[in-house]
């Protein structure tokens, strides 16, 4: 749980960063192309700056504080119960090469 929260905290994190790049760059495309653009409908770049920033601060406070509900559970990862032992035997038998190909051995 607790590598999936990083991970999706990383990952918007990223999607941040690359989405400030897109508006700046489109931004910097509509002003060359135009040559005037009207000052209600764009951005400027240091408001599209500004936000990212805001959501980056967001994700590094998130990221450095502990969830409470995590430090509560119990790591039990030498057992496995019967509902999860099938799901895991019937999720490794649908990627086998028969059951994917299932439908065409069938209509044969």
């Amino acid at each position: 749980l607790q590598f999936s929260r990083k991970f999706y905290i990383a990952q918007w994190f990223r999607d941040t960063t690359m989405e400030t790049e897109k508006a700046i760059k489109t931004q910097k495309d509509e002003d060359s192309s135009e040559g005037t653009h009207h000052a209600k409908d764009v951005e400027t770049t240091g408001q599209i700056m500004h936000r990212a920033e805001s959501r980056k601060k967001f994700l590094r406070s998130i990221i450095k504080t502990a969830p409470s509900q995590f430090s509560t559970l119990k790591m039990n990862s030498d057992t496995v119960d019967y509902e999860d032992a099938c799901l895991i035997v019937r999720y490794l038998a649908s990627m086998r090469p028969f059951a994917q190909s299932f439908d065409i051995y069938l209509t044969q």
